[in-house]
Formats: C-alpha cells, sequence, structure tokens
C-alpha cells in the first residue's frame, strides 16, 4: 500500500493576517491548524510530512512540531526563499514576497519519491479530505506518473466575512476530470451576490456552487519536471515584478490544457475553514472547538 507524503506550504509572510498564522494556536490545548492537518493525515494513511518554511522559522517549526511528533510520523523541513532561482537569473533587490506556491512545492523534489499532497499551513480541510486523497493514491505505480488529483470545495463555503480571497476556480469535464483552473483574486460577497474584480475593476458574479481549488492537490514526481520547466519560463518574465506568483493553479491548468496530465476532482465530506484575516481568528477556534466537543479530536491532540 503506498503511502503519500504531506507537504506543507508554511513560508508564507501572512501579510493581511498580520503575522505568522502558521503557528497560531486555536484548538483547546493551543493547537494549530497544522497539528489537525497532521493529525488527520496520520488516521488517513500518510507516510512522512515536510514543511515548506523560509529557513528562519526551522527553529520554531523544530520546537513545535519536530519533538512532539519524533514517535507519531517522520517530520522533515526544507526551505523556500526568494533568491532560489535558476542560474542566470537575478532576483530584484525589492523583492521580498516569495515566488509563490508552484516555486515552493520545487524546493522538495529531493525529498519526494512517490505520490504526495500539498496543502496550506493555515488551512482545515477535514479528515475526509486526507481519507479521499490517500484513496486515490493507495495502489499507485509508477505507470500513473501524471495522475494528478485535487479535493475540491464549493465556493460559497470558503469565503471570509472580513475581506476579499483568492480561489482556483475550476470547471469539470463529463467524467468529473478538471477541464479548467483559473485563479481568481478578490473574491467576496456582498449581500446575496458571490463576485470577483476583473481586471477593468468591475464584479463579475459566480456561482455559489462553484467548485474551488483551496491548494488540496494530489501529485506525483512528474510534476516536479513540469514545474522546474514552467517556472525558468514564469520568471525570464516576470522577475523584475514584485508581486508576480508562480502558482499551482497555473502549471496544473496548463498541463490539463495541452493534455499531459489528468486531474480528477475529489470530493470531501469534511468541512473546509481558514485564516486569511486575523479577524477569521476567532472563528476558526470556535469551530474547532465544536469538533473537539462532538468528539472528533481530542481536547488533547497528541496527549
Amino acid at each position: 500500500m503506498v503511502k503519500p507524503t504531506l507537504l506543507i506550504l508554511a513560508a508564507g509572510i501572512g501579510s493581511r493576517y498580520g503575522g505568522l498564522k502558521q503557528l497560531d494556536p486555536i484548538g483547546p490545548s493551543g493547537e494549530t491548524i497544522i497539528d489537525y492537518s497532521i493529525y488527520d493525515a496520520i488516521h488517513a494513511g500518510f507516510g512522512n510530512v515536510i514543511f515548506i518554511i523560509k529557513e528562519s522559522l526551522e527553529a520554531d517549526f523544530k520546537e513545535t512540531f519536530v519533538e512532539k511528533l519524533k514517535d507519531k510520523i517522520a517530520v522533515d523541513c526544507v526551505f523556500q526563499e526568494t533568491t532560489m532561482v535558476p542560474p542566470g537569473i537575478t532576483v530584484p533587490e525589492n523583492r521580498k514576497k516569495p515566488w509563490g506556491t508552484g516555486h515552493a512545492v520545487m524546493m522538495a523534489e529531493k525529498k519526494i519519491g512517490g505520490p504526495f499532497a500539498v496543502i496550506n499551513a493555515d488551512d482545515f480541510y477535514g479528515r475526509g479530505a486526507f481519507e479521499t486523497l490517500a484513496a486515490h493514491y493507495r495502489d499507485w505505480n509508477p505507470s500513473r506518473k501524471n495522475d494528478y488529483c485535487m479535493v475540491g470545495y464549493p465556493l460559497a463555503d470558503t469565503l471570509s466575512e472580513f475581506g476579499t480571497v483568492s480561489r482556483g476556480v475550476c470547471t469539470t469535464g463529463p467524467k468529473g476530470c478538471l477541464a479548467h483552473v483559473e485563479e481568481l483574486t478578490r473574491i467576496e460577497r456582498k449581500g446575496d451576490i458571490i463576485g470577483y474584480q476583473n481586471e477593468s475593476g468591475l464584479t463579475e458574479p459566480l456561482p455559489p456552487d462553484t467548485i474551488v481549488s483551496m491548494n488540496f492537490w494530489g501529485f506525483t514526481p512528474s510534476f516536479f519536471h513540469y514545474l522546474n520547466l514552467g517556472f525558468v519560463k514564469f520568471i525570464s518574465e516576470n522577475a523584475a515584478d514584485p508581486k508576480a506568483e508562480f502558482y499551482i493553479p497555473a502549471m496544473v491548468n496548463e498541463l490539463v490544457q495541452n493534455g499531459t496530465a489528468t486531474v480528477d476532482v475529489l470530493k470531501s465530506t469534511g468541512q473546509w475553514f481558514g485564516m486569511t484575516y486575523k479577524e477569521d481568528r476567532e472563528m476558526v477556534a470556535h469551530k474547532m472547538q465544536e469538533l473537539v466537543a462532538k468528539g472528533f479530536y481530542p481536547e488533547k491532540l497528541w496527549a
């Protein structure tokens, strides 16, 4: 039985949140969202965990996670820095922001030899998401090298009450596979309407049941090859833009459109919630307390 790797994207700056939300305690005994994701991954049959972090966070992550998890699952860290670019590329001095989620995944290439899941550090996905993805790859073999997947959620269930969000808006084909994904920004609910702001500054509506990617992806090692090729092209065109980011959905969409890969859109019975803004924290802590009270998680997660 194949045990996927869990790759956790935790190098983001958290500018909208106003702090290091990756390590913000929201559980009744000081647990972070990451703790619950790892707990669910262990129970779903994942084999190991890799954090993508900035090197300056290594001591904090080792203190927070590595010691308490050493007898439960193998944990490792790799770094994502803005200076980690292909030879011959000069990084502008004003570039502070990480290069994006696609670049982050590239950093783990030497650590992964089989199927792996990619998640955000600040999103709660529910155990069903981990179980569904682990089942997708349970009988995986190298002949399925371009067999990818994602766990999708209804757009209406992924919004924040405190500001706009960015989402990978998905279109599926007749067999339930991903046909197109596009990263849309400045999505919010105004009254009964959910919409996003287009390039002209106008609001375009989106159906509330639109399936969106919350960066819960399933990949195989072949994805690293495509990321490396895609990033060289991206950075050659965008190196001077201090806000340009190499998004996972952009790379996935290219592979789907040219027929290189198939991406199964998986459904989860779990509830998503996350912390985009500081004001989201109270809601997330309340929801976690409810799940603990209902017996989904112990009050002391790692006791």
